[in-house]
């Protein structure tokens, strides 16, 4: 376990902005211009700073100099179901793999998005568990969260790859990485009793605690970078066994710039892009990034120790069918949108 803490600064939230444009100069919106062209970026809810970062830095460089962009950001689940009833995208980002599969199977991502060398996957993190500053009620472990008394903040399952990811964090740890299912989902099961209100995404959830509620807030490690950032008395700690977390990005099939969208994902994976994000808390996924220090949790495993996204999808998340969404209902918990 490693606890993480920041001095002592005002509490404050940045809230996040759902749409917003990024822009380089007069835009005519689809390549006329000069040579101008809008590019629209879809992405899940927390990295929305590091991205204005970098498409700053993207319209600097010989490539991106007449690009501009809209930007979208939101809960991973219903931006992805957005694309797929039809929101533009050129480029998409989400909290998970099955975010981007959702977007194959409808023809809007290319089969082999995930071919390259990082196999698709932009940025890394971990889950953590947040808490208030100076640790009051001395949460320092999984089974400390589901102690009587303990309210915990995550988001709804259903709406938040964010969700997914912790609920999944705290399942794996305490199942011997899925080797006892029962006793993992006995887990989840006592976690969500103490989870009064359940957001839509990791950021509504990360203002939720700001604002007050709450003992402990599971989170991505970026979040909880972010929070120390931008003012918020949070501490965090990482459990000794915790899952990675990984976030795909892909260009669509549907891009009417797929040149201009392809310049871009190539500009994400270098070094002054992924430094970027890692000076957001994220993990980079390429080497040569230094000058951060990142806990490495002796026991970390990966969706894959427990299966897979397909697998782990179907048994668990299917909002009629799956484990965690029965669990859900008797709480009370929509799991259908």
């Amino acid at each position: 376990m490693r606890v993480r803490r920041l001095g002592a600064i005002a509490a404050a939230v940045v809230a996040t902005t759902t749409m917003v444009t990024a822009c380089g100069g007069n835009d005519a919106g689809g390549g006329d211009g000069g040579g101008k062209v809008q590019l629209a970026l879809v992405a899940y809810s927390t990295p929305q700073a590091a991205f204005e970062d970098i498409i700053k830095a993207f319209q600097k460089t010989p490539e991106g100099k007449n690009i501009t962009f809209t930007q979208s950001y939101g809960a991973s689940g219903d931006q992805s179901r957005a694309v797929a009833n039809g929101l533009k995208a050129d480029i998409v980002e989400f909290s998970l793999e099955t975010d981007i599969t959702r977007l194959v199977k409808a023809g809007i991502v290319a089969e082999d998005w995930n071919s390259g060398p990082t196999e698709g996957i932009l940025t890394k993190s971990v889950v953590v568990i947040g808490t208030r500053k100076g640790n009051p009620k001395g949460i320092k472990t999984w089974d400390d969260l589901v102690k009587p008394g303990v309210e915990v903040l995550t988001p709804n399952p259903f709406t938040s790859g964010a969700a997914r990811w912790n609920l999944l964090a705290g399942y794996g740890a305490k199942s011997d990485k899925g080797a006892d299912q029962a006793a993992g989902l006995a887990y989840i099961d006592a976690l969500l009793k103490n989870v009064p209100v359940q957001d839509d995404s990791g950021r509504k959830a990360l203002q939720t605690f700001a604002g007050g509620k709450g003992d402990a807030l599971l989170t991505y490690e970026n979040e909880a970078i972010f929070a120390q950032q931008n003012g918020q008395d949070l501490d965090y700690i990482v459990p000794d066994s915790t899952l990675l977390i990984e976030n795909p990005v892909a260009v669509t099939k549907t891009s009417a710039h797929p040149k201009e969208a392809q310049a871009f994902l190539k500009f994400l994976y270098t070094k002054e892009a992924q430094t970027i994000f890692a000076q957001n808390g994220y993990r980079p996924v390429i080497d040569g990034v230094t000058g951060f220090d990142w806990p490495n949790p002796p026991q970390l495993f990966t969706i894959r120790d427990l299966g897979g996204w397909d697998k782990i999808t179907a048994d668990f998340f299917d909002p009629k069918t799956g484990k965690v969404a029965e669990i859900e209902r008797k709480l009370g918990v929509a799991t259908e949108k």
